[in-house]
């Protein structure tokens, strides 16, 4: 199989394993030394598999969904490549709340032992609805410099 096929695989169980909360494969689709950056959705930047999986895994989600789109998956070495990713996910968390949002993911992969793993995610949304909010966030022009370009940088 291809490596771009690979590492749609990749992401795709990235999306199953969050979903169904199942921590212990989700975190093998991780490189050891992954940094995971979410400051552009809210979070953290986060450095390290296990760190990673448990500040996940504390969220407060009660169920989630989220789905990737229209991959842009770019090899850059032969054991290296970058992509980006459309998102959309519904997360429903512990105290009742609810989230709805659309962004983006800008990735890099690295294949270890034949093997692809993410090496670094950077999330940002584009918009976000919360429940009991007045307003959804919007990004607007000034928060989406990130995505220009043929090679968007994370």
């Amino acid at each position: 199989m291809d490596d771009i096929e690979e590492i749609r695989k990749l992401k795709a169980r990235y999306f199953r394993f969050l979903d169904a909360q199942d921590w212990e494969n989700y975190a093998l689709i991780f490189a050891p030394d992954v940094v995971f950056d979410t400051s552009g959705a809210g979070g953290e930047k986060i450095t390290g598999r296990g760190p990673f999986v448990e500040y996940v895994s504390n969220l407060g989600i009660v169920q989630s969904i989220h789905q990737g789109h229209m991959p842009e998956i770019e090899l850059t070495g032969d054991t290296t490549a970058s992509g980006v990713w459309s998102l959309e996910d519904y997360n429903i968390y512990v105290d009742g709340s609810q989230s709805h949002g659309w962004g983006h993911y800008l990735e890099t992969y690295e294949k270890i032992d034949g093997r692809w793993y993410i090496k670094t995610s950077s999330l940002s949304y584009l918009r976000m609805e919360r429940s009991g909010e007045a307003a959804p966030m919007i990004a607007g022009v000034e928060r989406t410099r990130h995505l220009r370009g043929m090679r968007p940088a994370g």
